[in-house]
């Protein structure tokens, strides 16, 4: 905004200086006279003497007084004042010179540049980068320089990588003493490339080996080196490892590089793209006729199996780096890190944390302990406890309550049966991933909510586990065909069976469980349409038959367990159901007093002077009164399981 106010004060300025030196002669503040006013009195003796600069007169009276006229080219004039006794001052008209005769004509079209210059620069954006942010800098690299002493990040601040930590110390150690190295004729990796998933922490590992080595950091997107123009993203790359060939040794760092390290041949354009053009120029950069040495390439993708294998190969990203989702012990070591950003009270134990959080990333810890701050700062509390994470846990693995959602006592009752279902099926069969809690209040787009958390890590699944995963998803279903009958079935089992038929046929034609089909790969292929999407292998209509019977097989089967089951334990399912129907959400301890028969005991934070005095509830007890709106109805898919 500043530079723009700038450009313009400095064209009006010019256009000024241009007026007032070309724009005429400036006459003094002094009387005008008409010419003929001006002979008679010549004529009567009236002037003492006048200065005479072309057509243009200034005199002055006998008086003392200033005037000024204009001559019409009067031949005789002279003669006139000189026999009045007029004094006579003549200037010599000025020349003007080459210079400012070229500046005045070529003036307009000096500035109608400026202009164009203004506007183009507006249009770029700043294109220009590190490397300059002239008019025609497209070609320039785009490419973030952070010095040493902006990096603040350390490997202190990354937590729960150990693996990936010490694949890249030895890149500190050479960036710090590279001679070390170089004596016994070793050479560090050109190219490091951390593959993982999304929000492990890859970027922070980046920023992390910098900042332990003090050296330059350019940090560029792949995304960023590609243009509408044909060989603007080639230039770029070039410009942006002359940059840091100047700045050796340093770090350039290119997140997302699938954006542009894409399989060539694949895309629109064959070998003439401009995408695998920038792609060619990053190769030959990275290890071609010229070094670069002292230049550490790193790059991250969450998509390492489309890159081209020239990208992989050793000379360039000859070291590959994964930055897996933490484990138990990374997640305590990660949740440590984020809660010295908030203050905690003594009851927030990052273990338990962790335990109840498998499968989250380092991102989404950083989430958690954000929405817990949220919770804690919104009751004004001064410190987030326990009951906070908690919170923030249901929140970010069930979705947000929403409680403003009206249903009928008829419509609550089906969810509670519903979500009843899937936990005692869930809880009945074995290898189950337990049943952390339950829920009828209304969380995202489901109605209720079954959460199972699995109490460590799994690395592989068996057979039996998912066909008990198989069981628990119809227990849904199955409570409410038990309870109202065929006919009264929602919609709300829609999510429960388009899980339950993935997990069956990919049973049957990926994992090899299929007794009559063996351990073959009847599923996609992936090569077939050249990563863009798979498509079927080429199968008969016979195994085609057979795969969607074997499938029915599974289902069947696990279905028929989950009838039985609840048919078995049908008071189990009442009673829970009126916990749920009082309490709206049931933990894991009350769930296990259920599946005990016993009386349930309310949560610590419940309060309620209408059914305070009971302080449990039965399967004899009837339900508590709730406001029924008609106009209510339930959404597709309502009442849902998440696992």
């Amino acid at each position: 905004m500043v530079k723009n106010i700038i450009m313009w004060v400095v064209i009006a300025f010019v256009l000024m200086s241009v007026f007032n030196n070309f724009g005429g002669t400036e006459q003094s503040s002094s009387d005008t006279l008409s010419y003929s006013q001006f002979i008679n009195s010549v004529n009567a003796g009236q002037v003492s003497k006048v200065s005479i600069d072309g057509p243009n007169i200034i005199g002055q009276t006998t008086s003392g007084e200033r005037f000024t006229t204009r001559s019409p080219g009067d031949i005789h004039l002279v003669d006139d004042l000189l026999r009045n006794g007029v004094e006579i001052l003549a200037k010599s008209p000025e020349e003007q010179s080459v210079f400012m005769a070229v500046l005045v004509s070529w003036f307009p079209m000096l500035l109608l540049i400026g202009v164009w210059i203004f506007f183009m620069r507006q249009m770029q954006g700043g294109a220009g980068g590190a490397g300059g942010r002239g008019a025609m800098s497209f070609g320039k690299s785009k490419a973030k320089l952070l010095n040493e002493d902006e990096i603040k990040v350390t490997f202190a601040d990354v937590a729960g990588v150990q693996e990936a930590k010490e694949e890249v110390e030895e890149v500190v150690d050479f960036l710090k003493e590279p001679g070390k190295f170089q004596k016994l004729g070793g050479a560090i990796p050109r190219g490091i490339l951390m593959s993982g998933a999304p929000g492990t922490g890859k970027t922070l590992l980046a920023k992390a080996i910098a900042g332990e080595a003090k050296v330059p950091f350019f940090s560029i997107s792949g995304s960023d080196f590609v243009e509408m123009f044909v060989g603007v993203g080639a230039s770029r790359v070039r410009d942006m490892f002359e940059q840091a060939k100047k700045s050796a040794p340093c770090i350039i760092f290119i997140d997302e590089i699938d954006a542009v390290g894409r399989a060539r041949g694949i895309g629109m354009g064959g070998g003439n793209d401009e995408r695998e053009q920038t792609l060619n120029q990053l190769l030959v950069e990275m290890d071609g006729f010229s070094g670069n040495e002292g230049v550490i390439v790193i790059a991250a993708t969450n998509r390492p199996d489309v890159l081209d294998p020239a990208l992989l190969r050793p000379g360039r990203f000859d070291r590959q780096v994964e930055v897996p989702l933490p484990d138990i012990r990374g997640r305590e070591q990660i949740l440590k890190v984020h809660l010295k950003k908030v203050p905690v009270g003594d009851s927030v134990n990052p273990n338990v944390i962790a335990r109840g959080t498998p499968g989250f990333s380092g991102a989404d810890l950083a989430n958690l302990v954000n929405e817990a701050a949220l919770f804690a700062a919104r009751a004004d509390k001064k410190v987030v406890d326990m009951n906070d994470m908690e919170n923030a846990k249901d929140k970010v693995l069930m979705g947000a309550e929403r409680r403003s959602m009206v249903m009928s006592e008829e419509e609550k009752r089906c969810t509670a049966y519903h979500e009843s279902g899937h936990a005692i099926v869930g809880r009945l069969v074995p290898e189950h991933d337990p049943v952390y809690k339950v829920t009828i209040i209304p969380r995202g787009r489901a109605l209720g909510v079954t959460m199972f958390l699995p109490e460590k890590d799994a690395i592989s699944i068996s057979k039996r586990k998912l066909e008990s995963q198989l069981s628990s998803l119809y227990g849904g279903r199955l409570a409410e065909e038990i309870i109202f009958g065929e006919e009264a079935v929602t919609t709300g089992a829609s999510n429960d069976i388009e899980r339950a038929s993935a997990i069956a046929r990919n049973m049957v034609t990926l994992w090899g469980f299929s007794e009559k089909l063996g351990a073959l790969n009847y599923g996609e292929d992936e090569n077939a349409m050249g990563h863009s999407g798979g498509r079927p292998k080429m199968i008969s209509d016979e195994t085609a038959e057979l795969i969607n019977k074997e499938v029915r097989v599974f289902i069947d089967r696990n279905y028929g367990r989950a009838e039985t089951l609840l048919k078995d334990n049908i008071d189990i399912l009442h009673a829970m159901t009126d916990a749920l129907m009082k309490y709206e959400t049931l933990t894991s301890d009350q769930l296990d007093q259920l599946m005990a028969r016993t009386d349930v005991s309310p949560p610590k934070d419940w309060e309620d002077s209408d059914e305070s005095g009971s302080g449990s509830v039965s399967t004899a007890e009837k339900d508590k009164e709730v406001e029924i709106d008609d106009e209510a109805k339930p959404t597709a898919g309502g009442p849902a399981e998440q696992s």
